[in-house]
Parts: structure tokens; sequence; C-alpha cells
């Protein structure tokens, strides 16, 4: 009977001995775990490939890495995510993320502080800022749009801010104009059918939506000129002078100068320390190939110019890889 119970003493032991050995096993490899989400657009867009691309290559050169993309309403979306803890990364355009943390447009009634947290990993590409029209409708320039209905964007959108600043620069208001307040998409069918005279979008380039237009349709964009070009970016610095090159879409056949913002990868510091953000950054920039092949808008990706236009301050691992890649 003693010697029953010594063995089933010694095996209740050995079991609990190998539950705390478990149990720390786990606790290691928890420890070692990273989870990031990626907040992207919505699927349609440019962002959501991007973003799937990226996640992609931190899953397969971070150790331990468990990186997914999150599909949403884009980067007024995608601040306040960042913002709350709901996300670790999001692509987001460096207009939006400059009003953000200066609590001005769609942010001035929110408490700018909440976006302190906010930080950048690295500038992706253009998203360039497009007047487009129907060559039929004999609209030649910015100027001309007065008294014309313009599809401006979505009500308090970013593209809406985007419009409603250009048309500034030309002395141009919305009670100049008959702003309908409608998505790209949206506007675009308007622009099809007729009900509008113009639609305004910013995003990389070439744009799905614009060339449906431009496969229907003899399209026309309309040019920035050099002194408007100037006036707006230096009210609005996050702008950058965009060359659209010719037969980027269907009938296209000169180039059309405008000025662009920055798709920008941002992280919520608290959420990603130095050490992580040097990983994620140092992947994407020595796996470039493969990024590129999720979208033509990145195509000129390059860790040289990839903190230029940047609205926010960068992430401290970020700022350390390109400082050591220069």
């Amino acid at each position: 009977m003693l010697k029953k119970w010594k063995n089933i003493i010694t095996a209740l032991l050995a079991s609990v001995l190998m539950s705390i050995l478990l149990t720390g096993c786990g606790e290691d490899n928890a420890v070692k775990e990273k989870f990031v989400h990626i907040a992207t657009g919505g699927t349609a867009g440019t962002y959501y490939p991007i973003g799937g691309a990226i996640g992609e290559i931190l899953n397969k050169n971070i150790s331990q890495m468990h990186a997914s993309i999150q599909s949403t309403g884009g980067s007024v979306s995608n601040i306040y995510l960042l913002s709350e803890g709901d996300v670790e990364l999001a692509i987001v355009q460096n207009d939006i993320a400059h009003y953000a943390i200066n609590g001005t447009e769609m942010f001035k009634d929110a408490n700018k502080h909440k976006f302190e947290n906010l930080k950048g990993i690295a500038s992706l590409y253009p998203e360039a800022c497009q007047f487009v029209t129907l060559a039929d409708k004999g609209i030649n320039s910015i100027a001309d749009l007065k008294g014309k209905k313009v599809a401006v964007g979505a009500e308090g959108s970013g593209a809406e801010a985007n419009a409603r600043q250009i048309l500034e620069s030309y002395g141009i208001t919305y009670n100049d104009i008959d702003a309908q307040y409608l998505s790209f998409a949206a506007g675009a069918k308007a622009l099809k059918e007729g009900s509008v005279d113009v639609a305004f979008l910013t995003a990389g380039y070439p744009t799905a939506a614009v060339q449906d237009i431009a496969s229907n349709h003899k399209i026309k964009i309309l040019s920035l000129d050099d002194e408007h070009i100037k006036a707006v970016s230096e009210k609005y610095p996050f702008y950058t002078k965009t060359m659209i090159p010719k037969d980027t879409y269907n009938g296209l056949d000169e180039d059309i100068q405008t000025v662009s913002v920055m798709a920008i990868l941002v992280c919520n510091s608290d959420k990603v320390d130095e050490e992580l953000g040097y990983q994620i950054t140092k992947s994407i920039f020595t796996n470039l190939d493969t990024l590129k092949t999720a979208h033509s808008a990145i195509a000129n990706l390059d860790a040289k110019t990839a903190t230029e236009a940047m609205s926010v301050d960068m992430q401290k691992g970020a700022d350390k890889f390109f400082k050591e890649s220069k």
C-alpha cells in the first residue's frame, strides 16, 4: 500500500513539474510572438493590396510575427484606429496625419493630444489630386470651374479638403461652384451619367475608377500651373508637385501637372517599440522587389526618399534604419 501511494505521489509531482515547465515555455513563446494589425482601406483601393504585401513580408522576415490586414474606411478611420490602440500600423495620407496632430480640418473637435503616439515608418508613394472631366465638356482649366457642378469628395473626407484647398489657391470657393459632396465612386458615376461636370479624387495613379471612365469616354484631367502649385504648397506644406505621364489613362495624350499628398506608413508608438520598428522598416526595404509587385503606384519607392513628405515625427526604429542605410 505504501509503495502504491509513493508511486501516486511521484506521478502527481511529475505531472505538476511538467505543467510548470509547459507553462513556462508557453510564456516564453508568448513573449517572442509579435502581433501586428495593419489598417488599410477599401478592398478595391490601393492601400489594401499594398498593406497585404507588407503583411506578407513581415510574416516571412520577422521571427514569430503574426501580421494581418484590416479593410477600413481609409485615412481618417485609420488615424482613430491607431490612436485607440486597435491597430499597430496603418497607411494614411500625410495631410490627414498633419490634420490629426495639429487638430485641424476633420480633427478640429478632437483632442489632438490623443494623436501624440502617431509616428512615421516610411513615405510610400504620391497620391495625385485629379480633377477629371469629359473632353466634350469644354472645361480646360481650374479657372473654368466657376458655375460648374463639381463632385468634390465625401463631406469631411481628405479628398474634399484637398479639393477645397486647391480651389482656394485659384480664388474659387464653394460659393462659386455647385459643390456635390460625393465619394469618387459616386462622382465617377455621376460624371459618366452627365449629372456633374467634374469629379475630383486623390489617389495613386493609374486609378482604377478613372481607367473605367476612360475606357468608354474621352477624358480630360485638369493641370495646375506653377504659380498656383506654389501658392497651395506654401500654405499647405504637405503638397508636392507631381506629373501624371501621358498615356497613364486611355486617350490621355499630354502630361498632367498637379499636386500630390503622400501615402505614408505610420504606427502607434505605444504598440511598436524601437526594435520592432527597426525590424519592420528593414524587412520592407530589403524586400522592395516583392512589395512593388503589389501595385504600380509604389514602383518608385526607395529608401533614399522614404522620409520625404513625412508629416509626423519618425518612429525611432525606422529613423535608425534610414540613418544606417544612407
